[in-house]
């Protein structure tokens, strides 16, 4: 049978967990900005047409002026998406560094509280020792 399980152990899953959803995090901002990044070519890319000398292209002039707008709406929600997850990241990169120093700070207790066992366990063999003799 396992013996009980250590404060430092709990915090270290925990830890584990934290780390997990701050990666996870991150790859939902690294898609938004890549998805925000398209939207930017679009946009460039109906600027370009719209711009053009191309008798095609003037006769899409208003859909290319519609689509930009359209674009154009679209990367301001983008903008505001990434910003929310920008802090989504960060907050759960906080989160997790405090449960890391938590978990370290607990190692240190176990650690000091296993030396003074140690320490309380050798003077009793020696009393016990002396006792004996």
């Amino acid at each position: 049978m396992a013996g009980p399980v250590k404060r430092s152990d709990k915090l270290k899953r925990l830890v584990a967990v934290q780390r997990h959803l701050e990666t996870m995090a991150e790859h939902e901002l690294a898609a938004t900005t890549r998805y925000r990044a398209e939207v930017n070519q679009s946009m460039e890319e109906v600027i370009d047409a719209i711009g053009s000398m191309n008798p095609v292209h003037r006769q899409f002039s208003q859909h290319y002026s519609e689509r930009f707008g359209r674009l154009t709406t679209k990367e301001r929600q983008l903008a505001g998406v990434q910003q929310i997850q920008e802090m989504k990241v960060l907050k759960e990169r906080t989160k997790a560094d405090r449960l890391e120093e938590n978990m370290k700070d607990a190692r240190d207790h176990e650690d000091r509280e296993a030396a003074d066992d140690s320490i309380y366990e050798l003077i009793d063999i020696t009393l016990a020792l002396d006792r004996v003799k």
